[in-house]
């Protein structure tokens, strides 16, 4: 795609830093290169010039280097000016080069846009780069890089290229089936090409999970009773007060949340209002927030103040009838169990955490359960004020949220836009397979069909009305 405007932005981040780089892509970016350093330097070279304004006076000296196009990282003429990274010197330079004619400022990921556009990444790519610049943990940008590096887009293509020839085989049978040289079971195989791409569909679909808790982050929801320590527990896993700590029931009335990285992994907290029984309004909108949160969770921490009485875990269970799925212990792969068939807990892992034990006096691991008043047996038993058991639930933590992410290396869609147009791919597949007797004509643009679906996923058709979204979440100058 040809552009007849030229853009400019610092591409280098926030200022002030020690070297600031300015980017100017488009057909003006040797005028560019002329007017402010002087001459347009020997190309692929980083060239030492003294950088000028309109007024030939001098804005710095640094380092100028031209690519041209198409082999660019735009596929267009691309500039480069390396300067000292001083906000004034920053801004003398980006109102010198945006003077030049048909030269301006560009906007969040145009410089992205542009490369897709111009065939230097796909779609898939380009969001990898988004979510490589927004990576924030090891895994987060092991994933990322994988996904940049065209790793998506490998696998989506060779499902379009066995489409394609699976359409190509079923077209040869009705288009050509009264000549001589084209046999009449020409399609014989196709059946068995389409079932093991879709195979392949729905073992790739089967890790979205993964990928969605990479890019967002594994969710922990902190609930109990108000007072069972939720706000203390985050505030020492954070390893800062994150959240008001009272001694008054029902201090928490909305979510707080804050993030962690353990192993490379992000794992957002989230305290939860105190669960129970309420007339307070306001309270119960945080109580109904809060059940929100352990809906979506990956891990619950229900957490029970021991001097609540032996029957707390029993009324916090009870008070989470509202939830929309039923209950896996942590470590629990059984799902017809009767605790996971429960409709009383949620449908993530649940860790039991019996809070205060410096106040209870009790020291070591987790009391059994108590044969007369038939207390259950808690996971893990913690005091926020001595630290006493927080280094193990840290562990027990990050153990299930590796669990959860599996090999960060592997290949997984990362994003809803990915699964869902690889669902839709897979539907139509299936349709084709169970169908064999639907007329040859209408199973060749049901491949048709599913193959667009594909191509979308790549940005090859139909994401015109996606773009602005997608590169909105780049910074400018990327």
């Amino acid at each position: 795609m040809i552009h007849s405007d030229t853009i400019v932005a610092l591409s280098s981040g926030t200022l002030p830093s020690g070297v600031a780089v300015v980017r100017v892509s488009g057909p003006a970016a040797r005028n560019v290169l002329e007017k402010l350093a002087g001459a347009v330097p020997p190309e692929r070279r980083a060239s030492l010039r003294r950088f000028r304004d309109r007024s030939d006076r001098t804005i710095d000296r640094g380092i100028a280097v031209f690519f041209p196009g198409p082999g660019s990282v735009t596929g267009e003429d691309l500039a480069e000016f390396h300067l000292h990274g001083g906000r004034a010197v920053v801004a003398a330079f980006l109102e010198a080069a945006s003077a030049v004619e048909s030269v301006r400022l560009a906007v969040a990921g145009e410089f992205t846009r542009r490369a897709f556009e111009n065939g230097r990444i796909d779609l898939t790519e380009a969001e990898g780069l988004a979510d490589l610049l927004a990576a924030s943990t090891e895994a987060q940008r092991r994933m990322a890089v994988a996904q940049a590096g065209g790793a998506l887009r490998a696998i989506y293509e060779d499902w379009m290229r066995d489409l394609m020839a699976a359409r190509a085989m079923i077209e040869a049978a009705f288009d050509f089936s009264d000549e001589g040289d084209v046999d009449d079971d020409v399609a014989a195989g196709v059946d068995r090409q389409i079932a093991r791409v879709a195979d392949a569909m729905r073992s790739h679909l089967a890790k979205a999970d993964r990928g969605e808790i990479l890019r967002e982050g594994f969710k922990v929801a902190i609930v109990g009773a108000p007072n069972a320590g939720k706000s203390s527990l985050l505030n020492a896993l954070a390893d800062r007060e994150v959240a008001i700590v009272t001694e008054i029931p029902g201090t928490t009335r909305d979510v707080i949340e804050a993030t962690l990285d353990l192993g490379g992994i992000p794992v957002r907290l989230s305290d939860t209002a105190g669960i129970r029984d309420t007339a307070d309004r306001i309270e119960a909108m945080g109580i109904e927030r809060a059940r929100a949160v352990i809906d979506e969770a990956d891990l619950i921490l229900a957490l029970v103040d021991p001097l609540a009485g032996p029957s707390a875990l029993e009324r916090l269970t009870g008070l989470l009838t509202h939830v929309k799925h039923p209950m896996m212990l942590a470590g629990q792969d059984q799902p017809g169990d009767e605790t996971a068939a429960s409709p009383l807990l949620p449908a993530a892992p649940v860790l039991t955490i019996r809070t205060k034990l410096d106040q209870a006096g009790r020291s070591g691991s987790p009391p059994a359960v108590d044969e007369d008043s038939g207390e259950p047996h808690y996971d893990l038993a913690i005091s926020t004020q001595t630290g006493e058991g927080i280094a193990e639930l840290v562990e027990r933590i990050a153990a299930i949220a590796a669990a959860a992410v599996g090999d960060p290396d592997d290949v997984v869609p990362a994003r809803t836009r990915h699964r869902e147009l690889i669902g839709d791919a897979l539907r139509l597949l299936e349709l084709f397979l169970n169908e064999p007797e639907t007329p040859a004509e209408v199973r060749a643009e049901t491949l048709r069909r599913a193959g667009h679906r594909l191509g979308a996923l790549t940005g090859q058709v139909g994401v015109e009305d996606l773009l602005e979204v997608i590169f909105s979440e780049f910074c400018i100058g990327k």
